[in-house]
């Protein structure tokens, strides 16, 4: 027990959770170091830290791992650290202590999530990342957002549930809560995908993200981008890589945003459906789960939260200053926002994965993972949303936001703190694309791979023209959706519209056949009840005097059916 309070002292999710706590009790002067401090102590944790399982105890008979280290864990450790830092940094200003006291626990908890190494501890923090997160939106204060953060709320709790049942289920199956490859044969496994699919946001089950990252504050959307689904796409890659299934679905996730993202009209949530495109081609390496495809998974979520991170930085900082992120009510705001203008552009070049800047040495690790394994129409389909993300990510965000027709805004610059927090993450994403080999020194496989050959840069470049072309005619002609104010409602469209409608069709039908039974019933027992009427009524038939012989020929004729039927 000694030992395990010791590696307990030592974990860097517990120091970020705790010191999150503590930041709740602290005079607000001292809230610029701690948010800044935090995080790098709790990175120097985390690489003291050797390769290997820590923090083993039992617990009510369970044997539970709480600290793994390893090459998969570390990765991912290290980049949500680094976001926490960033985050920190960038919400300086902020004058909300609800706001950082979440975003610390969030982050701690979602740290402590992927060092886990059995399924208990990996759900105590999955369901710490829901509770903490949840405040993030709420702290907003608006109706709107508070009904959007039950959803978002009940939703996460619906994913930790299915992990618990599916946890119990693949316990009494297996005898083991250990959290390796779990795999789709026994039916907790089918439980437990479901439960990171949620938080993966899979096809059908992915518009919790575009409803609430929006609806937070400037700030806390960024804190949100960072750590849930990505929490998720760590999870599939530690108990489910080589899953084919999920080749295909990630091939679907890449592809079905790109629509949405082009005809809607709020920039975060743009964004937002970026980050669906972006985290497919995850899925995708997972699936194919080889050891480059899973070194691109990770080096993917690691360069997506930089540049993700960037993109919903920048669109902040102008809903800070300007008050909206509507592309119909923006334009022309790099006349005021010069920085926050090149920020952006940045996060736009590293998202569309131009040479030189971080997404294009990640997202091809993916894509020749793909080609080697033959997996072509899952390839091509990487190809059209890598075409796709520089439209709606690329080009649509930094062109209506600062470009565009001029909307009349003269603001100031973004906060001081808010610019060196993008200043950092640009310098990052542009850093890690013209030398990546530090990243790809802590990948979790040792697999040699050269980003920069004449066939990758080409190719890229290629595709990057065609797709910018595209965007340049349509806009010209006048083909592009316009943007204009709406409300897109994706898949709730399902319940929103088709459930209520196919409700209403069924009952409509039903009370129409039950009008026709009781019609037909009514006729039925109308001519019946005539028939017994004239038969059997005081004018009927049986009602009259009949003589003898009519009755002694009914009895003869009984008589001779009863000897009949006897002998």
């Amino acid at each position: 027990m000694s030992e395990w309070l010791g590696h307990a002292i030592a974990s860097p999710a517990l120091l970020l959770m705790a010191a999150g706590l503590v930041l709740a009790m602290t005079p607000r002067l001292v809230h610029a170091i701690w948010l800044l401090a935090v995080p790098v102590a709790a990175l120097a944790l985390l690489w003291a830290l050797p390769t290997g399982l820590h923090g083993q105890l039992s617990l009510f008979g369970f044997d539970l791992t709480t600290l793994r280290v390893d090459g998969l864990s570390r990765i991912w450790a290290t980049i949500f650290i680094i976001g926490s830092f960033l985050c920190g940094l960038y919400a300086l200003h902020v004058d909300d202590r609800i706001q950082h006291v979440a975003s610390l626990v969030y982050a701690g908890a979602a740290v402590g999530a992927v060092l886990a190494g059995d399924l208990v501890t990996l759900f105590i923090f999955w369901e710490a990342t829901a509770i903490s997160s949840v405040f993030l939106i709420w702290a907003r204060r608006s109706v709107r957002a508070h009904i959007v953060g039950l959803r978002y709320l009940v939703i996460q709790v619906i994913s930790g549930l299915l992990l618990m049942v599916g946890t119990i289920i693949h316990y009494r199956e297996t005898g083991s809560t250990a959290f390796d490859h779990l795999g789709l044969e026994v039916a907790g496994g089918w439980l437990i995908f479901l439960a990171f699919g949620i938080k993966a946001a899979f096809p059908l089950l992915h518009n919790w993200v575009q409803d609430a990252y929006p609806e937070s504050t400037p700030t806390g959307t960024v804190v949100l981008s960072i750590y849930t689904t990505k929490l998720a796409i760590y999870s599939l890659a530690r108990g489910f890589a080589g899953t084919e299934i999920l080749i295909t679905i990630g091939a679907v996730m890449t592809l079905f945003p790109i629509f949405f993202a082009v005809i809607e009209n709020d920039l975060r949530r743009v964004l937002a459906y970026s980050l669906n495109n972006q985290l497919g081609f995850m899925v995708v390496g997972i699936g194919i789960g080889t050891p480059l495809a899973m070194n691109g998974a990770a080096a993917h979520a690691f360069a997506h939260i930089l540049y993700k991170g960037l993109l919903f930085m920048s669109m902040g900082a102008v809903l800070y200053r300007v008050g909206t992120v509507k592309a119909s009510e923006l334009g022309g705001l790099y006349k005021s926002m010069p920085f926050t203008t090149v920020f952006c552009i940045v996060g736009s070049m590293s998202i569309s994965a131009f040479p030189l800047f971080s997404g294009f040495v990640t997202k091809s690790m993916i894509l020749t993972a793909a080609a080697e394994n033959h997996h072509w129409i899952a390839w091509c389909a990487l190809l059209v949303a890598s075409a796709g993300v520089l439209d709606h990510s690329g080009i649509k965000v930094p062109f209506f936001s600062f470009f565009a027709h001029d909307a009349g805004y003269r603001v100031k610059e973004a906060p001081l703190n808010m610019l060196a927090a993008m200043a950092i993450t640009a310098a990052l994403c542009i850093g890690i694309g013209v030398y990546p080999a530090p990243l790809y020194a802590i990948l979790p496989f040792d697999v040699p791979y050269s980003p920069y050959t004449t066939a990758h840069v080409v190719n890229q470049l290629q595709l990057l023209l065609f797709a910018a072309l595209a965007f340049v005619a349509l806009f010209r002609s006048g083909l592009y959706p316009p943007e204009v104010r709406g409300l897109n409602i994706d898949s709730d469209w399902i319940y929103r519209r088709a459930l209520p409608f196919t409700v209403s069709a069924v009952r409509w039908a039903l009370m129409r056949a039950r009008d026709a039974a009781i019609g037909v019933l009514t006729i039925g027992l109308g001519g019946a009840r005539r028939r017994i009427e004239a038969s059997f009524g005081a004018r009927g038939v049986m009602a009259r005097t009949w003589t003898t012989g009519v009755m002694l020929l009914w009895v003869t004729a009984l008589l001779a059916a009863y000897l009949w039927l006897y002998y």
